[in-house]
């Protein structure tokens, strides 16, 4: 287990504040700073728990191009025939992920294939669940072509705790099944956009994990 990159000034951060808190506490309570006291053990816990935020697991995926792996750790909230109006202006099959503050919270390409539009929206920070958060929240939206000629839509979606979104990749980019292309810091969802006679291999309710969970597969 690694520490993601975005992980690494927050963490410094928090150390310092940490630190700066226990010597404060410590100077004013006149305590012999024996180890541990109720402050350090605080202390260590917010660390700890702001650290699991950041972890990376190494992960190996096989690559298919007629597999849809799932983008992000989380859990399946919507499986539904919806119009999207962004992109595509047409109806296709939506699966949406929430990532809650103890998933790991690195997305993972679905498919292999190239960036054929990326776009960055300001908005809102609505629950990640709200029905409206899709739409209005802050959010990136990439359409991958696959090497098949298929194309799906991933949208990073911000919400009420996560503020920051993490786009590693842009328009005429390749991409590869499982290879990282974003972070959301601190959870929120994803959602994906598929064509109607995709399969889908996920239910309500079911745990995923990026680059190893299938969600889909393609006609």
């Amino acid at each position: 287990m690694t520490i993601h990159r975005e992980g690494y000034v927050p963490l410094l951060i928090t150390a310092v504040v940490l630190i700066v808190i226990n010597f404060l506490v410590i100077q004013f309570f006149n305590w012999p700073a024996p180890w541990p006291n109720l402050t350090h053990l605080v202390s260590t816990l917010m660390f700890l728990m702001i650290l699991q935020f950041f972890r990376s697991p190494k992960v190996s995926t096989s690559l298919d191009d007629q597999i849809v792996y799932a983008p992000a750790n989380g859990k399946v909230i919507v499986i539904e025939e919806t119009q999207e109006q962004e992109y595509f202006n047409q109806t296709r099959k939506q699966i949406s992920i929430f990532m809650s503050p103890v998933d790991v919270h690195v997305n993972r390409n679905p498919i292999s294939g190239m960036v054929k539009n990326y776009t960055y929206h300001a908005g809102k920070y609505l629950v990640a669940w709200h029905p409206k958060s899709s739409t209005e929240n802050e959010r990136t939206t990439l359409v991958v072509e696959s090497p098949l000629g298929v194309d799906i839509l991933i949208r990073q979606i911000a919400g009420a705790v996560a503020r920051r979104i993490k786009c590693y990749v842009g328009e005429g980019d390749p991409v590869t099944q499982g290879e990282e292309f974003g972070f959301i810091k601190f959870g929120s969802r994803v959602d994906i956009f598929l064509p109607l006679d995709a399969q889908i291999k996920v239910n309500i309710g079911d745990k995923t994990k990026a680059g190893k969970t299938v969600i889909a597969h393609l006609a």
